[in-house]
């Protein structure tokens, strides 16, 4: 059986080219800066878009070095469905709080994955564009 690392080094090519893409909204591109470099960070990741912002699975953990970079920064850019939202007040919520924003077929698939944390992010409503 492959491991999360194992199906993450298969995916990670495949979403990479995908992330951010206006007909794909499954995968976003979140921009981030280092916490020591002030770098621009680029890391594609799977979503799910919110009432009110986005929630973000961490199958590594809350230690990832781009979530603790926008943990520091208290906010980041993602590139989603062709367009770009600045999002802010980042949290880290529990299994519960994360998979309740997907649908029951997401929930279905990240069940066996076994992913305890999830990114929770509120669209910035100063630079919030409608539609």
């Amino acid at each position: 059986m492959l491991g999360l690392r194992a199906i993450s080094r298969i995916t990670a090519p495949l979403a990479r080219p995908l992330a951010g893409r206006r007909f794909v909204s499954v995968w976003a591109i979140v921009e981030c800066h280092g916490r020591s470099s002030g770098r621009l960070y680029r890391v594609p990741v799977a979503v799910v878009r919110t009432a009110d912002g986005f929630v973000i699975p961490i199958p590594f953990g809350d230690g990832t070095q781009w979530v603790k970079n926008v943990l520091a920064e208290g906010r980041c850019r993602l590139r989603w469905r062709g367009r770009d939202v600045d999002l802010v007040r980042p949290t880290v919520v529990d299994r519960a709080e994360g998979t309740a924003a997907f649908n029951r077929v997401e929930r279905a698939i990240l069940r066996p994955i076994r992913i305890e944390r999830f990114l929770r992010l509120r669209e910035d409503a100063l630079t919030a564009q409608p539609g």
